[in-house]
């Protein structure tokens, strides 16, 4: 791991709570590379998740699969953003959640025993936790509210804003599964959208 792809965590994880430099490299020492091709799992439905990762580059798509095998597209997950299957984390149970590399991602992954470890030793790692634990509420809140109240165009908008070179590196089925609507009427709203523009 470069030097720099450490930088780019540590001022990540400044942005919630004042890390001093020894206490990072804890962090440092109990974490490792891990590189994925593209179509390969960070973790998979049905597997108890151990682990976190911090994302330098790539994307990573998390999933839910029903019965009949049908995908529904959780959240994407970019370079700089943390990425795990939360909840079935914190709960130490089987995660339903997929999360899979839709290219070519190489993440800083840190068991979640080590993590705890260095919770108990030091404040500055609860309140990273606590600050990490609100920004994911508020994510979740948001994009319910947005299923609730807004139309499929204006989440379509919200996801270019979020997400704004996520569109020329993904399938456009994968961009409609998040917003729950079909490649079809994607489609119609990108028309819709470009010839406001003409």
């Amino acid at each position: 791991m470069k030097t720099e792809d450490y930088d780019m965590l540590y001022k990540k994880l400044i942005l919630y709570s004042e890390i001093p430099p020894k206490e990072f490299e804890k962090l440092v020492r109990v974490s490792r590379v891990c590189h994925l091709k593209k179509g390969e799992y960070f973790q998979q439905a049905g597997e108890r998740p151990n682990k976190f990762g911090f994302v330098i580059s790539g994307i990573l798509r998390l999933y839910y699969t029903n019965g009949s095998g049908d995908e529904f597209n959780k959240n994407f997950c970019v370079e700089n953003d943390f990425v795990a299957a939360y909840s079935a984390l914190l709960q130490n149970r089987v995660s339903r959640l997929s999360i899979q590399a839709m290219e070519e991602t190489t993440l800083l992954v840190i068991g979640y025993k080590d993590y705890l470890q260095l919770f108990n030793q030091h404040l500055c790692w609860q309140i990273l936790g606590r600050k990490i634990a609100e920004n994911l509420f508020i994510k979740k809140e948001e994009k319910e509210s947005q299923f609730l109240l807004d139309s499929a165009e204006t989440r379509y908008l919200k996801f270019l804003k979020e997400y704004p070179d996520l569109e020329v590196r993904i399938k456009q089925y994968h961009i409609a599964s998040y917003l729950g609507i079909t490649p079809v009427a994607l489609s119609r709203i990108r028309t819709k959208l470009r010839r406001k523009l003409t």
